[in-house]
């Protein structure tokens, strides 16, 4: 049993490795991140659904439910950085007053997975650069949607989750009334507190003070 643990964690260190300098960004591990939050307690990585009260998660990376087809990660969770959690409960509760309520689709992500995104599909205009790592790996973004509490249903978008089509824009015009204004009321609930939706995924919100947390390659287990 030992020497499989070791081979699993060989292989791990190995995919880190080379993910890290293949393309020339060094990212930091858990020894790193440990120490980054001993020195500032905000760079904690919370895990979302047992902080904030009535989160859903529906965490496509964790299924072949995804753009790559693939089973990305091992666990389904979501993380984000102290400050972002907390900006995210204010949001549940501004929504829950409406009967609504915030699904996640994911949150803070290892820059492996970046890695693979980007040699999967190549377009960063959907997929982040690996020579920078995206906000997703810093802990400070997020991809969610509006649910109905009740029912437990998704409002109604322009598209589904990560469509790589113009009609995903923000900025696009949307012809159907229902879609607009849930668009809208997302947008806004997210930029009250502290984000910015991404140009190219009306899903997708970037916490405004993402340059101030480094690109981490820490997997979920090694959370837990």
């Amino acid at each position: 049993m030992r020497k499989i643990f070791l081979v699993v964690s060989l292989v791990m260190i190995s995919n880190c490795i080379h993910a890290q300098y293949k393309y020339g960004l060094k990212a930091t591990t858990k020894d790193g991140y440990l120490a980054s939050v001993k020195s500032n307690p905000d760079k904690e990585l919370i895990n979302l659904e047992k902080f904030v009260p009535g989160l859903v998660l529906d965490i496509r990376y964790a299924t072949t439910n995804n753009f790559t087809g693939e089973k990305i990660y091992n666990l389904a969770r979501a993380y984000a950085r102290k400050p972002v959690a907390e900006a995210l409960m204010k949001i549940q509760a501004d929504l829950k007053k409406q009967g609504l309520g915030i699904k996640i689709f994911d949150g803070y992500r290892p820059y492996k997975a970046t890695v693979r995104f980007y040699e999967v599909y190549h377009d960063t205009t959907y997929v982040a650069s690996p020579y920078r790592g995206s906000r997703h790996n810093r802990g400070c973004a997020l991809d969610l949607t509006v649910i109905n509490l009740k029912t437990g249903e998704e409002l109604k978008m322009p598209t589904g989750y990560d469509s790589f089509q113009k009609a995903a824009w923000p900025s696009t015009p949307v012809a159907d009334p229902e879609a607009r204004k849930n668009r809208t009321l997302l947008i806004n609930a997210m930029e009250k507190h502290g984000f910015k939706v991404n140009s190219s995924e009306w899903w997708h919100y970037d916490f405004i003070g993402w340059k101030n947390y480094e690109v981490l390659d820490i997997d979920f287990e090694e959370l837990e």
